[in-house]
């Protein structure tokens, strides 16, 4: 009988099999075909089940991967999918976008030149294998109570609290507004990462479990916070990032130039068949210029390519090992026909009536800054234009708080992200009691699986307020 512990040699890394790049770049869907049981029991078979599983630690949610990993390779799906759901309220999609070689397969011990084993994979087929074999979460030991917790935004962050709440009998009401959940998961990803079926069929999960999603309702708007604060036990906050990073230097405001997000999702509209009357931005036939070297710049960049972009520029002012987007997105980009300028600075969006170009000068990086990464350095002398009929901005994004958060007590950072306790037993608790936030409005423009991170919890800080005693396994 074969070593089960040398599989790893036995079956090297195969990842899923990806579209041609002729084929992909023409259309909005996923590249990679999912993985069958068979080698999805091989590829998780590679697991060393390390005795202190560095994947483990260096995942946002400490998902149990050893263990789901040896469920799979045992064929015991719906067991990997039960644990796998203990963790990680979306798991589908974080296996699709996580930036898994800076996360758990970064950490992996394989990932020494033999080959990390493909966890981010396994991730997603686990879920999707589920979902497609009738598995739903179990929720026969839940005992229902009569709490209700109102939801504001149905991101990850939302989606995470929702989660664990119904899970331990408190009832979540998402209100959103947006037509449809997942926040930025529908609207800022595109869908050659994530189809947006695969959003769709966590709500179908969600309500059976027992959520209720109020959609196309905007508070502050449609319905007031103080209605919410009467009406609800709790209420926890989760409405993202929205507003842009301007790059501070003339030309802005010339047309042509473009923010990322409202790119993005005038895109992903037109694919959804949403609101195709408005806004949407073309870039067929232009030469197309990205500023900013992050998921966001990744994800305009190979949107502007299927739309048939002349040709697309990604400029980023740091160098390649330094660059902040996932490195499989930077890969997938460079074969789409993505040309990068790295050690590039913006100084100026040149035009007269619209955009012309990009003036760029080159930087070198020198010593660290405060937070520990080396700051780009300009290069005197070394400016240069690149011609471009179109530019989209993609610096991340800021915090966009509310006007009504003054009146309902709820603190800020001078940055403008929402304070929160990190008491044990107020975890996320804002400075009025009776709300909690979490995600990119408490932490900053982060990760999905982070977002998913503190939404959960948050929920168990709701719970404790609540006087609910959460479940071991939630």
């Amino acid at each position: 009988m074969a070593d089960k512990t040398l599989q790893f040699l036995e079956f090297p890394r195969k990842d899923p099999d990806k579209l041609p790049v002729d084929v992909r770049t023409k259309e909005f869907r996923e590249i990679y075909a999912p993985y069958s049981a068979e080698t999805a029991a091989e590829q998780a078979g590679r697991c060393l089940s390390c005795g202190n599983p560095f994947c483990e630690w260096k995942c946002p949610v400490h998902n149990y991967i050893p263990n789901w990993l040896a469920l799979v390779n045992a064929g015991k799906l719906f067991e990997a999918a039960e644990l796998s759901h203990q963790t990680n309220s979306l798991p589908e999609m974080c296996g699709r976008i996580c930036p898994q070689d800076r996360l758990c397969e970064g950490a992996c011990t394989l990932n020494d030149g033999i080959g990390a084993v493909s966890i981010g994979s396994i991730e997603k087929y686990i879920t999707d294998e589920a979902f497609k074999q009738g598995w739903t979460p179990d929720m026969s030991n839940v005992v229902r109570t009569s709490k209700r917790v109102a939801i504001i935004g149905a991101g990850p962050a939302g989606l995470g609290c929702a989660d664990v709440l119904v899970r331990n009998g408190v009832t979540p009401v998402v209100f959103d507004r947006y037509s449809k959940i997942g926040g930025l998961l529908t609207f800022g990803i595109p869908p050659f990462k994530l189809e947006k079926d695969v959003v769709e069929k966590r709500r179908e999960v969600m309500e059976g479990m027992g959520v209720e999603f109020r959609l196309n309702v905007e508070v502050g708007r449609d319905v007031s916070f103080d209605d919410l604060t009467r009406e609800f036990d709790a209420v926890f906050l989760g409405m993202g990032t929205y507003t842009y990073v301007q790059g501070g230097f003339a030309g802005e405001d010339l047309p042509g130039v473009h923010e990322a997000l409202p790119y993005l999702i005038s895109n992903i509209n037109r694919e959804l068949d949403i609101d195709t009357d408005r806004g949407f931005l073309d870039m067929r036939g232009k030469r197309v210029v990205v500023l900013g070297g992050g998921d966001t710049g990744m994800d305009c960049n190979r949107t502007a390519i299927r739309q048939g972009a002349a040709s697309v520029t990604c400029t980023y002012r740091r160098d390649e090992d330094n660059m902040p987007g996932s490195r499989r997105d930077y890969k997938n980009s460079k074969e789409e026909g993505v040309t990068f300028l790295f050690n590039r600075q913006p100084i100026e969006i040149v035009g007269a009536d619209r955009v012309e170009g990009v003036k760029l000068v080159e930087t070198r990086l020198g010593p660290p800054g405060p937070r520990g990464r080396r700051v780009p350095e300009v290069v005197p002398g070394t400016e240069e234009t690149i011609e471009a009929d179109a530019v989209i901005i993609a610096f991340g994004f800021l915090p966009s708080p509310p006007d009504w958060f003054a009146q309902q007590r709820i603190a800020l950072h001078t940055n403008g992200r929402v304070r929160v306790s990190a008491a044990p037993t107020s975890r996320f608790q804002t400075t009025n009691p009776k709300v909690f936030a979490g995600g990119d409005m408490v932490r900053g423009s982060d990760l999905v699986v982070t977002a998913v991170f503190e939404g959960r919890e948050a929920a168990t800080g709701i719970l404790h307020y609540l006087g609910v005693r959460a479940s071991a396994a939630h």
